[in-house]
């Protein structure tokens, strides 16, 4: 086999146990970074409560509003993650899906998750040693979010990343 089909075998088995595993707590959400060629893919799961405030449909003006401004937060890639300046990293694409956006509904049992994904071409990939986010800064009801990495010539990982340590790295 080789190498790259290696890498993408682990890096699916390792997001299928970690997903099965996982379970919704407000406050706590989950980050994947890989590296392939030259994009740096990120993808996001938060709880809706930890960025809007609340888990339901929205009921008034200000819960749309905040619906809104959560949005429109999230859709700024840029801002929300950093990369060294010389790896060249612009946005290529990002998708966001909002719950209660667009008559969209909750997952099972009333938890809304948000998902996102973000992908960024790099004009030079080995620059790259780390990608820090502002999440907790935008977010404050956010604490935590369980970060994983693979696809990276320094292998696969995890840990956790917090307002005090932001920064992911390999």
């Amino acid at each position: 086999m080789n190498a790259k089909l290696i890498t993408l075998l682990i890096a699916l088995a390792f997001g299928a146990s970690a997903h099965a595993a996982k379970g919704h707590n407000h406050g706590v959400g989950e980050l994947d970074v890989s590296i392939e060629n030259e994009q740096l893919i990120i993808e996001l799961e938060l709880p809706l409560d930890s960025v809007a405030g609340f888990e339901h449909a929205p009921k008034n003006d200000k819960e749309k509003a905040a619906l809104a401004d959560a949005e429109r937060l999230l859709k700024d890639a840029p801002s929300l993650f950093l990369t060294a300046p010389d790896a060249g990293c612009t946005v290529a694409s990002i998708s966001v899906t909002m719950p209660y956006a667009s008559g969209q509904q909750a997952h099972a049992e009333g938890h809304a998750d948000i998902d996102a994904r973000y992908v960024f071409r790099c004009t030079k990939p080995a620059a790259l040693k780390s990608v820090e986010t502002t999440l907790f800064k935008h977010f404050t009801r956010l604490y935590r979010l369980e970060a994983r990495r693979t696809g990276l010539a320094a292998g696969q990982g995890a840990t956790r990343l917090s307002a005090r340590q932001p920064r992911l790295s390999w």
